[in-house]
């Protein structure tokens, strides 16, 4: 009889154990597994700020003025890279799944890129006599981005590091270009510096819309109910941003021997800002925090 007591007994206690074992597993918890699905979906809304660098890189350059005494190539235009900031506002709507964003961007983007060029003027009958003028341009473009991004979350701790990929088209809003004018004058019976008031000209009928390619990095911190991102991108522009037709239709520029080259515009992109989560399982439940 006793050993049929001390079977029973340890027979409740193994059941005990099981059951609590299976009361503690969150896999077997239904209200954990609803937690679970709720937290793998999110919705993200937020704001982004930065700057960005532009590099236009010249497809086909075009002059008005082709020189007769000397080698054309000595009036090639030399464009400069990332050297001159612009803005970035931007407003990021991101759908949140298992790990993986799908985010659309659309941004306000200023950028600017700079090229210098030389122009020369020699007398045949006497080569002593000559005048240099040296033109820098500065182009400032403004464009609204539409970009698609998936990103993806490297780890899913407080603090998130994540790579992302993504296709962007920019809207042309507007354009202008400050050229300075310098140089030397050597034909008017001695060595005299020239200057003059910068030309400012409204350029946007210069300019089209165009698209690209993104990809970048980024990081976000947990705060609360909040994520504070920063984020880093490099845009590669795939397709010709100069409006083709009207390449020498300003007048102004085509005064001072200006005309516009093919150009496709690259930028590097950094922004900070702040992301708030649109679905909340409770008060007292921070959104991603498990």
């Amino acid at each position: 009889m006793k050993k049929y007591y001390a079977l029973i007994f340890l027979l409740a206690v193994c059941l005990g154990s099981f059951a609590q074992g299976k009361k503690k597993n969150p896999a077997l918890n239904p209200k954990q597994n609803k937690k679970n699905d709720f937290l793998d979906k999110q919705w993200w809304l937020g704001f982004k700020g930065g700057f960005n660098l532009s590099q236009a890189v010249s497809q086909k350059q075009y002059t008005i003025l082709t020189p007769t005494n000397y080698d054309a190539s000595l009036n090639n235009k030399i464009y400069d890279s990332y050297n001159v900031p612009g803005m970035v506002a931007t407003v990021e709507a991101s759908f949140y799944y298992k790990s993986f964003y799908f985010s659309f961007q659309p941004s306000y983007r200023s950028s600017f890129f700079t090229y210098s060029n030389q122009l020369q003027w020699t007398n045949p009958e006497n080569t002593a006599e000559m005048l240099v003028q040296n033109y820098h341009h500065e182009q400032k473009v403004e464009f609204a981005d539409l970009p698609l991004l998936v990103k993806y979350d490297i780890t899913g701790s407080r603090l998130r590091p994540y790579v992302q990929v993504g296709i962007y088209y920019s809207l042309l809003i507007n354009a202008i270009k400050t050229v300075t004018v310098t140089g030397t004058d050597f034909a008017s019976g001695g060595t005299n510096p020239l200057n003059s008031d910068p030309v400012i000209v409204g350029t946007k009928d210069l300019f089209t819309n165009y698209w690209g390619l993104i990809g970048g990095a980024g990081v976000t911190y947990q705060l609360g109910n909040v994520r504070l991102v920063l984020d880093a991108s490099y845009r590669y522009g795939m397709s010709n941003i100069v409006n083709a037709k009207n390449r020498f239709s300003n007048d102004r520029l085509s005064g001072i021997g200006d005309a516009q080259d093919d150009l496709k515009l690259h930028n590097i992109m950094v922004t900070a800002g702040v992301l708030f989560p649109m679905r909340f399982l409770s008060t007292d439940f921070k959104s991603n925090d498990r």
